[in-house]
């Protein structure tokens, strides 16, 4: 890291408490930093709005030719930034590198719907030109998530920088290096000073970002509770630009599959991948009762059982990593005990691996007898078993949440798909794809708990610029009728 904070020109210490940040496996201390002060990040946002009239005026070919820029030094930083995201969150390094060239991908396709979404119109009515123009929010906060701390901040910060606006972003607490190596990384590929500030921080940093008066719009992506907050934070500002992108508990349906191991394969991805530490990851598996169903439950968890779960480094390569915390393992730990508790039957037990506090094995909890069944999002790798007794009951038991991130259904009757993409309360709804599958080409967002409405992803273009209508003449004259009642006679 150059420095704890980057503010205009310079990469400076933070003035409040001290901060480690660790690899989550092997509790290896990868930096020491200060947080920001509330003084530095006042700071940040007034270098982020000095710099926005320059950067706004600069014309949209060169700010894009600055990303594309920064998309190659991501590029050419491919290897060290993988081992970079690997080693701070936790997540084996193939999975990494996968992130690595989202983040260079966005780019290419941020400009592209920004052509699409936001082209500059024109029409000829009477006497004028109707024209809409496009301006950017101005000077936004980007609030970044652990799970994928490259990738999605980049979905905010890219966007937002090709329709004007400059950044004050703050990195997920957990992982501090990853957020200053994207911003040397974009002041390498030329961005001016101001243009993207760099604070770090827990809760109390945010809260202050969110406050600051130069703020015109907050983009965050996390937890239900911290939306609330920031929500919260704005509600004496209406006209304060909000994108929540929160988190899901998002059911996948299996039912009529022929294919036994494509449903166990693409069930292992939805629940499964980076540790359960994904918003789009399948919370509740919903399956049909019967023999079709018998055969598949117990598929399932005989190829949950052979997953490699492993440290980042490990050689073969695992598929489940630590979680990002010790805390993180044992809060999941604790969840599926509660399941149990409240009638849950084990099917694979999820239990802590011994090389690591936060290594956890992935498990499976029947929790078809529990009534009751709480609304929550466990961020690990549990996944819950709910037998249905047919499809109706599944869409019933898709649509038993307060949130609507992602939700899946693998079958093979597309009929049975067009009536689950209608019914079922989500954002995204993928048929024969796992829950976690999202296109950048796309908008990426949910219902309820899971957002509000501003859709990221390809509409994230949407929520980074305002629409100008103007109409325009080139000669000023008197109107050809004016109304009655004037008692204007031109001469």
């Amino acid at each position: 890291m150059r420095g704890d904070l980057r503010i205009g020109d310079r990469w400076l210490a933070g003035e409040g408490p001290e901060r480690v940040s660790s690899d989550p496996g092997t509790g290896e201390t990868l930096h020491v930093l200060r947080d920001a002060s509330e003084a530095q990040v006042e700071a940040a946002v007034a270098s982020a709005r000095a710099a926005l009239p320059a950067w706004s005026a600069t014309r949209l070919e060169e700010r894009a030719a600055a990303l594309e820029r920064y998309a190659d030094a991501v590029r050419a930083d491919r290897a060290g930034l993988a081992d970079a995201i690997s080693r701070e969150t936790g997540k084996p390094r193939w999975e990494a590198l996968t992130e690595v060239d989202a983040m260079v991908a966005k780019v290419a396709t941020s400009i592209e719907m920004h052509a699409r979404r936001r082209p500059e119109e024109e029409a000829e009515i009477a006497g004028a030109t109707a024209r809409t123009h496009y301006r950017p929010i101005g000077v936004l906060a980007v609030l970044g998530p652990f799970n994928l701390p490259a990738h999605l901040p980049n979905g905010h910060i890219v966007p937002a920088l090709l329709a004007g606006n400059t950044v004050v972003f703050k990195p997920s607490e957990l992982t501090p290096g990853i957020g200053a190596r994207m911003v040397a990384l974009l002041e390498d590929a030329g961005v001016p000073p101001g243009v993207v500030d760099l604070v770090q921080g827990g809760r109390g940093v945010g809260a202050a970002l969110v406050g600051a008066g130069g703020i015109d719009g907050v983009l965050f992506t996390g937890s239900y509770a911290g939306g609330r907050a920031i929500a919260r934070a704005l509600a004496d500002r209406p006209e304060t630009q909000l994108a929540l992108e929160m988190g899901g508990n998002n059911p996948l349906v299996v039912h009529g599959v022929g294919d036994l191991d494509a449903a166990v394969a693409l069930t292992l991805l939805s629940a499964f991948i980076t540790a359960g530490q994904r918003c789009t990851c399948a919370r509740r598996l919903i399956v049909a009762d019967g023999a079709a169903g018998d055969r598949f439950v117990a598929r399932l968890a005989g190829a949950i059982g052979h997953l490699r779960v492993g440290l980042q480094r490990d050689e073969p390569e695992c598929f489940v990593g630590p979680l990002i915390s010790d805390a993180a393992a044992t809060a999941v730990l604790e969840a599926e005990r509660a399941l149990v508790a409240c009638g849950g039957r084990r099917l694979v037990e999820l239990r802590p691996d011994p090389r690591s506090p936060a290594l956890v094995r992935p498990g499976l909890v029947d929790v078809t007898a529990i009534a009751e069944r709480h609304d929550e999002e466990h961020f690990g790798p549990l996944l819950q078993l709910v037998r249905v007794a047919d499809f109706d009951a599944a869409i019933d038991e898709a649509n038993r949440t307060r949130y609507g991130l992602a939700a899946a259904l693998l079958a093979d009757d597309r009929a049975l798909f067009e009536r689950f993409r209608r019914d079922v309360r989500a954002g995204v709804i993928n048929w024969n794809r796992p829950t976690t599958g999202a296109s950048g080409r796309l908008p990426f967002g949910g219902l309820g708990r899971s957002g509000n409405h501003r859709p990221a992803g390809a509409w994230a273009v949407d929520y980074c610029s305002d629409p100008v209508a103007s109409l325009e003449a080139p000669l000023l004259e008197v109107p050809a009728a004016l109304p009655p009642g004037t008692g204007f006679d031109p001469a």
